[in-house]
């Protein structure tokens, strides 16, 4: 068995191709690539408008979507933010995650991304002691990617102390681990459990992934860092996303975070560093001669008014950017895109500080390395994993080629396809419907229906 579609244009290797007959295997793994094949195949689903790999979302929480329209009256800071994403970490659950989650991958499918890195830190009970059920947060999250359609780098996140030199704190406490011992522990059990509850065989059908994370500098004392450059998977960071988390680590180590990281070994390919604000040319050079990923979270950062950070400067020393929504303030694939470049324009000064060929990269290949999975082109070998955008709508019509990409919103998506299956259909998920009422079943979950 295999299924087919074909799109009237699309991007393979790296340009514009027209009359692209994509074909995948029963597992869901790309098995042909056909281009300018002028008529569509009476077996063929037609995919009209343009069709791109399935966006990347390098960097999430999935929960934060909850805050989404609920924190901006007051102005505020990052840290009165934080003050408030913690009252609704608190009512979390692993039934109530699981129904929040599959909202929140829901929407994401929606707004152009078909695959997601999750940096998951609310692991135990709101007083620390881990669930009676061995891991039963993280298979929630799992279980809501999968009934979802999205596929899921589950980072399992590291959270040891509330900053530097500080205990957690009671809002804290569910997310450690007491030692980096008692958290590699739990990693090594949970990624054991995992390979075998949802085995990674092929790349069409493996929809559950396992790897780790560093909360920050802030969340783990530097003398454990060394043990994350044992470990053979994507390690993600938070990078001096905040002024005051370097101020803290200069005070606490001399020096920077990038730094603190480089001397512990684990700056390396396999890293991506999130965020990557507020870095000095040394770091630049150290994460981008490292060729470390960067995961760039444009809508989020300029949210919480963090700051715009070096992404060109990070990309020519050899560093490969990808992009993620953190805080989900938006779930668009496209905007958030835009708002890469839109952030170097602004601190520059120049228009095409990122091409839309170097856009689009970001979005899918530049995710598909920083998170290890077989996606982000389309190419045979990778999952049939893709999002179709109009092109003829009142804010694409007229868009030449991959240009589009500065044009389209999440609006303009009109399919989005993980596993050669339709996920999502005129923004109505095709198997779990209507978005929106899962959002009021999460809320209601969480005794938020106000």
């Amino acid at each position: 068995m295999s299924t087919r579609f074909w799109c009237e244009s699309a991007w393979v290797d790296g340009q514009v191709a027209t009359g692209v007959l994509l074909t995948a295997d029963d597992t869901g793994t790309l098995i042909s690539v056909e281009t300018e094949i002028d008529t569509p195949p009476t077996i063929a689903e037609v995919v009209p408008g343009f069709t791109l790999p399935g966006g990347v979302n390098a960097h999430s929480h999935a929960f934060h979507r909850i805050l989404r329209g609920r924190t901006h009256g007051d102005g505020g800071t990052f840290w009165s933010w934080r003050e408030v994403m913690y009252s609704v970490a608190a009512k979390l659950s692993p039934e109530n995650y699981e129904t929040v989650a599959r909202a929140v991958f829901a929407e994401m499918l929606a707004g152009g991304y078909t695959s997601v890195g999750e940096f998951h830190y609310v692991h135990h009970a709101p007083d620390g002691t881990p669930y009676g059920s061995a891991h039963a947060m993280e298979r929630a999250l799992a279980r809501a990617a999968t009934s979802a359609g999205m596929r899921i780098r589950l980072l399992d996140t590291c959270y040891l102390t509330g900053g530097i030199d500080s205990d957690l704190s009671a809002e804290q406490a569910r997310f450690g681990d007491g030692t980096i011992d008692g958290y590699m522990d739990r990693h090594s059990s949970l990624s054991e459990a995992f390979s075998t509850e949802f085995p990674v065989e092929s790349a069409g059908e493996s929809f559950v992934y396992v790897g780790s994370a560093i909360h920050s500098i802030r969340a783990v004392p530097a003398a454990n860092l060394p043990r994350f450059a044992e470990l053979n998977e994507p390690v993600h960071v938070h990078l001096s996303e905040q002024p005051a988390e370097n101020e803290a680590c200069q005070a606490a180590y001399g020096t920077t975070p990038t730094q603190v990281l480089a001397r512990s070994g684990v700056v390396a390919t396999n890293l991506s560093a999130v965020h990557a604000t507020h870095l000095s040319e040394d770091d630049i050079a150290t994460l981008g001669g490292a060729e470390a990923n960067i995961v760039m979270c444009p809508c989020t950062e300029a949210d919480l008014a963090d700051g715009i950070g070096p992404a060109r400067e990070l990309a020519d020393a050899g560093a490969t950017i990808s992009i993620g929504s953190d805080q989900h303030v938006v779930l668009d694939a496209l905007r958030e895109t835009q708002g890469l470049e839109a952030g170097e324009r602004l601190r520059s000064g120049q228009r095409g500080r990122f091409s839309p060929a170097e856009l689009i990269t970001s979005l899918t290949t530049g995710g598909a390395r920083s998170l290890d999975l077989p996606v982000g082109e389309l190419a045979v070998g990778k999952a049939c994993d893709f999002i179709a955008v109009a092109t003829d709508s009142m804010r694409t019509f007229g868009s030449v080629g991959e240009q589009i990409i500065l044009s389209a919103t999440s609006a303009d998506v009109h399919m989005s396809v993980t596993g050669a299956q339709v996920r999502v259909r005129d923004g109505v998920h095709t198997e779990l419907g209507e978005i929106s009422e899962l959002y009021r079943a999460a809320f209601a979950a969480l005794e938020m229906e106000d």
